[in-house]
């Protein structure tokens, strides 16, 4: 008996298949396009009619949000330093430490050590952040407060930002890590002909052969970081304000403050009526976060095709 056995069906079904797997794919891809632009119809319509009302200058440019006490005013200016300032606070938390992390797995963790560690350190990113707001409310701005010298309010923006700091150091780490151990291992060999260390090798060669996914992994954080609630609900405060100068500024770590996001929660959760100018408000500060954040990962891509290395 001769002959082969074909035992994928035959030739139709085979192609059956093949476009069974394609339309699913391509339905999977369109719920998500079409979801992000729900999200942002959602957001647009609703900001239109809420500059009917605030004028663009007013809310780009304004320095005081109070939406539910008379007078009203609308200025995202004071939500967007808030939001600010403790994404600067988390990322003077994360990167380093991050990165530095990300070197030690890499470069000198043991396979051994590194199965152990890099699952611990991913933990990190599966505690919900409700319970980081309460660690910072609770915990560390007391342990903050007995610094002799340094007055904390109950709320304030530097438990938020050091909590929220060590909340996405696993991101960083752990995408740091994944582009670092991409470098081929005939580069660093290259580099320990020449004499080099090993410490001269992390930081001098396989650092810059991998600042695109660092820089992406950088990038990826400080947008987690922008877009996080309830560590900042819990932990910073909801005082929506603006510096008045440099000593003003110097000092805003220390007290309570309000980002977008929770300034988004506040609308969300009141009693204001729906379809009101401080309603809307909601959504044009939304919009707002989703450009800010849009923005960030268009760098992130930029960064990543200017230096993306090629390795065969």
């Amino acid at each position: 008996m001769s002959g082969t056995i074909d035992l994928s069906g035959g030739r139709g079904f085979q192609d059956l298949r093949e476009s069974i797997y394609g339309v699913a794919f391509f339905v999977c891809a369109a719920i998500s396009v079409l979801t992000t632009a729900g999200i942002i119809l959602a957001l647009v319509l609703p900001t239109f009619t809420f500059f009917n009302d605030v004028s663009f200058g007013e809310f780009l440019l304004g320095t005081q949000f109070s939406p539910a006490i008379q007078p009203t005013v609308f200025g995202v200016l004071p939500l967007v330093f808030g939001t600010i300032l403790i994404t600067v606070g988390a990322a003077a938390v994360a990167l380093p430490v991050g990165l530095l992390t990300a070197i030690y797995l890499s470069e000198y963790a043991s396979q051994r050590q590194r199965a152990v560690l890099k699952p611990l350190l991913e933990v990190l990113a599966g505690i919900p952040t409700v319970v980081y707001g309460y660690f910072a409310l609770v915990y560390v701005t007391p342990l903050l407060d007995a610094i002799p010298g340094l007055e904390l309010g109950t709320f304030n923006a530097l438990s938020a930002s050091l909590v929220m700091g060590i909340m996405i150091i696993p991101m960083v780490s752990s995408i740091s890590e994944d582009s670092m151990s991409a470098v081929p291992d005939s580069i660093r060999n290259a580099a320990y002909g020449l004499g080099a260390t090993k410490y001269r090798v992390s930081t001098s060669v396989v650092v810059p052969s991998a600042v695109s996914g660092i820089a992406s992994s950088y990038i990826l954080a400080l947008s987690r970081a922008i877009g996080e609630t309830m560590i900042v609900v819990v932990a910073a405060g909801q005082t929506a304000r603006f510096p008045d100068g440099v000593p003003d500024l110097l000092t805003s770590f220390f007290q309570s403050t309000q980002t977008m996001t929770s300034a988004i929660v506040q609308l969300g959760t009141s009693d204001l009526a729906g379809g009101t100018t401080a309603y809307r408000a909601l959504f044009a500060i939304g919009l707002t976060l989703f450009v800010m954040t849009f923005v960030l990962n268009l760098v992130s891509d930029a960064i990543t095709l200017r230096y993306q290395e090629d390795y065969e």
